[in-house]
Formats: C-alpha cells, sequence, structure tokens
C-alpha cells in the first residue's frame, strides 16, 4: 500500500513538542467543553454532522480558541502573527504539527480534535485532514491509506469495553488509537496493530498528545503481529467490518470474502485470551438464505470461551450498499460509476445468498468450564452507555447460575435489581392486566414478560428469603401445589438473573 500522494505526518520523535502543543491547547481551554461553550449547542452539533458554516461564523474573533477552532477543526490558514501567541509555532512548524502556507499563514497538517475520557480528561484524536467526524467537512479524502477519527462505532466499542485493570491490553486495528487510549487508562502495557503503518504513526501521535504512555506499535493484520507465545487479558478490535465486493478503502473494507474477516478475528482471540480475559469486538456478519444467523454466530465462537453476542441493527442488502456507497462519497461521483458500483455490491450479495446483514458487539471471555455459556440475541432498543460493568457483570452472573443446580438455585437468595420497575398492560377497568413487563432503566434498559409467578417473585426478593422459601409462600397464595411450582420456576428464574433484573446475594 502506498501513502505517497497523502500529507507527511509531524514527527513522533519529538515528544517535547507534542507535550509543548498540549499545554497551549489546555491553556486555550481547546476541549470538548472549552468547544461547547464557544460554539453553542447547535453550532457544535452541526460539527458533528460535518456542517461547518456556523462554526465559522462563532469563530470570527482573535481569541486563541477561536484561532485554534479555525486551525485544527476547521483547517483553514491562520495569519502566523494570530497563532504566534498561542502556539510554540517554530517547534510546530519544524516538527510537521503545522506548515507554512501563501508566505504569511500556517495551517494545520494534521485533524486534532479534542475527546472527553470517561474520568474527565481531556484528550485528543489525531486524524488525517478532512476525516475527523465532525471536522472540516466530513470525510474529505477516498486515499486507500487515509486514518479516520472517532466515529460512532468507535464510543460504542470504549463504551461497552470492560474497564477493570490488568497487565496486558491488545488493540487490534488501532486507527486513530482511541481504543488504545482507553486501555492505557487500566492496563500495565498496551499492544497497538495495524496494517496501515500511516495509522501506527497516528495513534503515537494521539497517545502523545493526550498526555497517554506509548504502546508497542506493530504492523501487520488481525493477529499476524502477535508472537505465538504472547496472550492478554483484554483484547479489542472495531477491525474493517465491512463487506464490500473488493478492498478499496483500509479503513472498512476487510479485504476477506463476505464476513470471513471477522469470523477469523472471533475465532483465533480464544488462543490468545489469558484465564478470565475478555474479547470485545464490532462485527458485521451475513443474514444467509436458508440460515439461521445466531447458528452463523454460535459456529464462531472459538472452544474454552465464554460469549455474549448482540445483534443492533439489520439492513437489507440495498440499504446497507447504499450506506457504504455514499461514506465513500461514490453518490457524488459520476452517476455510471455509482450505479456500476451498486450493481458489484448486489452481484456479491447474491452469488453468497446473503439477503441482509447485521451489526453488533461480539463479547468473548476466556473460561476453564466445561460447558461454556453462548447468548446471542437482538436487541434494537435504546441502551445506556457506558456498558463495561454491565458486559462484566453478565458473565458474573454466568458464573454463579453455571455453579448452581436447580436445587441449589431454590436455595439461594437474590434481590430485584435497582433502577427495575413493574408495568401492567391490560385495558382500562379490567380486573387483571393481559401481561406484567419488568423494565430495567439503566444499563441495557432490557424489557421481558413475566407471569404471576414471576411478577410476585421478583416483587417479593429483596435477599431476606431463599428463592424455594419465596416460591413456596407464592404457591401457598395462588393454591398451587408447591412442589410443581418448584419445578416449573427454575428456568424462569435462570433467565431473570440471567438478563440482570435479579442479582445473586452471597
Amino acid at each position: 500500500m502506498s501513502n505517497s500522494t497523502l500529507p507527511t505526518l509531524p514527527a513522533t520523535d519529538r515528544p517535547e513538542v507534542a507535550a509543548l502543543l498540549r499545554d497551549a491547547l489546555l491553556g486555550a481551554s481547546f476541549t470538548a467543553d472549552g468547544l461547547l461553550d464557544l460554539l453553542g449547542a447547535p453550532a457544535y452539533a452541526a460539527l458533528a454532522r460535518s456542517e461547518t458554516v456556523p462554526a465559522l461564523r462563532a469563530t470570527r474573533g482573535d481569541t486563541p480558541l477561536e484561532t485554534l477552532v479555525r486551525l485544527f477543526l476547521l483547517q483553514q490558514p491562520v495569519p502566523h502573527a494570530r497563532v504566534t501567541d498561542v502556539l510554540p509555532v517554530a517547534a510546530c512548524v519544524e516538527s510537521g504539527w503545522l506548515a507554512s502556507v501563501g508566505g504569511d499563514e500556517v495551517a494545520a497538517t494534521v485533524d486534532v480534535r479534542p475527546y472527553g475520557g470517561p474520568g474527565g480528561e481531556d484528550w485528543f484524536i489525531v486524524s488525517d485532514l478532512g476525516c475527523a467526524v465532525g471536522g472540516a467537512g466530513g470525510i474529505g479524502s477516498r486515499e486507500e491509506g487515509v486514518v479516520l477519527g472517532v466515529g460512532g462505532a468507535s464510543t460504542t466499542l470504549a463504551g461497552i469495553t470492560v474497564r477493570t485493570p490488568v497487565a496486558a491490553a491488545l488493540d487490534l486495528g488501532t486507527g486513530s488509537g482511541i481504543q488504545a487510549l482507553h486501555a492505557a487508562q487500566h492496563a500495565t502495557r498496551v499492544t497497538a496493530t495495524d496494517v496501515n503503518p500511516r495509522a501506527l504513526h497516528i495513534t503515537a501521535l494521539t497517545l502523545a498528545l493526550s498526555g497517554a504512555p506509548a504502546a508497542d506499535l506493530r504492523e501487520g493484520s488481525l493477529f499476524d503481529p502477535v508472537r505465538d507465545d504472547e496472550t492478554y487479558d483484554l483484547i479489542v478490535s472495531n477491525p474493517p467490518f465491512v463487506i464490500s465486493p473488493g478492498a478499496r478503502l483500509t479503513y472498512r473494507d476487510g479485504g476477506m470474502g463476505g464476513d470471513d474477516l471477522c469470523r477469523s478475528l472471533v475465532q483465533q482471540a480464544g488462543d490468545r485470551l489469558r484465564e478470565g480475559g475478555f474479547a470485545q469486538f464490532l462485527a458485521n456478519w451475513q443474514h444467509v438464505e436458508g440460515e439461521d444467523w445466531q447458528d452463523r454466530l454460535r459456529s464462531w465462537v472459538p472452544r474454552g470461551c465464554d460469549a455474549w453476542i448482540v445483534q443492533r441493527e439489520v439492513q437489507d442488502v440495498t440499504q446497507y450498499a447504499e450506506l457504504w456507497l455514499r461514506d465513500a462519497g461514490d453518490h457524488r461521483g459520476d452517476p455510471a460509476a455509482y450505479e456500476a458500483l451498486y450493481d458489484a455490491w448486489l452481484d456479491e450479495f447474491e452469488a453468497r445468498k446473503v439477503k441482509a446483514v447485521g451489526f453488533g458487539w461480539i463479547t468473548l471471555r476466556r473460561t476453564d468450564s466445561d460447558a461454556p455459556s453462548i447468548t446471542v440475541e437482538e436487541w434494537p432498543h435504546s441502551i445506556e452507555q457506558p456498558l463495561g460493568d454491565t458486559v462484566r457483570a453478565h458473565f458474573e452472573r454466568v458464573d454463579r447460575l453455571r455453579a448452581l443446580d436447580d436445587a441449589a438455585l431454590l436455595a439461594a437468595h437474590f434481590r430485584l435489581a435497582d433502577e427495575v420497575i413493574q408495568e401492567q398492560v391490560g385495558l382500562p377497568g379490567a380486573e387483571d392486566p393481559e401481561h406484567v413487563v419488568l423494565r430495567q432503566h439503566r444499563g441495557m434498559r432490557r424489557a421481558t414478560k413475566v407471569d404471576t409467578v414471576g411478577a410476585g417473585f421478583a416483587g417479593v426478593c429483596d435477599g431476606s428469603l431463599s428463592a424455594g422459601r419465596i416460591l413456596d409462600a407464592i404457591a401457598q397464595l395462588v393454591g398451587e401445589d408447591p412442589v410443581l411450582l418448584r419445578d416449573r420456576t427454575p428456568a424462569q428464574i435462570r433467565l431473570l438473573v440471567e438478563q440482570g433484573f435479579l442479582e445473586p446475594v452471597d
């Protein structure tokens, strides 16, 4: 791959310049909060839609922050004299962060976008010019090796990742380095890989400008750069998962047929995980005619791993092709060329008997259990990010349930999780509801139907009584044989625990 037509990047061997630049950016309040205060909510939101006119109007003054917004976010040349009082211009030009243009002006060589960390940290994400989400005009380049900034997929993965202290973390396909940046906050050692050497260079810039420790950067595809004897406590990847005919764009097209890249990534991850370690991915998968999509994904899960797979969205093949053709800007070019590309996508799907494409999350956890748990589900509804603690708690509940046979389950104590409410649905004035729904207001924000026994059981669970004693009391109230009720209820209790409506009490 050649990046010869892309701009030269700032040097990575000048950490002192990155530190000076960081201090200057923070000193001018070039942060997520500072931008919101300066631009106002409408202009700030417009930037996320790649509309720059409101921000240009809001930065017509000469304050340091307005200068930096025009320089790094809107990518406008700025008079040298105006920048001198804001940035260490000479050092930034010498090391490549800025370039002299037009005689008496300077321009940014990369996008620099403020990004707020989960603990209130002020970070900066570096990407190629015109390729930062919310930058100057959206994806302004279709060069093969461009490196994008942070998009919705990046923040989704960062939000669902389990954030417990670990010794070693691996970020596969690091891109602009956002996952490596997050991992550096709770991992002693971070390894970041990418097939694109330009991405590794930009990751180094992102980490340096954000004041984070340097990562071990390695070039190569998938697990190729990882030695056979290396294992990790955490593996994360927002891979080039787009299912496309060919691999035009490195940042999104995997270059393998169909969903083989995502399948390979998941199947190979098991051998790279330490006991109890997590591997978390975003992925696309094919819905193939005559095949259950859930069975397809179950077949991906490697031996020795629990798995939780959530499908968040499904698009038919025409919607999917249009989405990614527009992502590349193909709809703005020659109509005949656009139609030919569209045809090629549909030919590819037709040849593979693909009727739709799913998008979602895949989480693996290495386990020594002889009976791994694999949960594959569809949940397209709203959630509450960050979900890392919810993901971790899911697997902790899996461990607890796996250790309990039905007799032990009925002897155990449970409590209703926080923020769970009960809704009764039925016609106005009816003596009894048509059905009862338990609904979470945190995390996955699940809703599940329960019968009268399930609703009564959940309502009484406060940890003081065992599940069996609660069922015995319910049996007496409804006039049912307690033995029969004990026999038929454990499956419902297990589901309520697995989905987080009930929590085990030690």
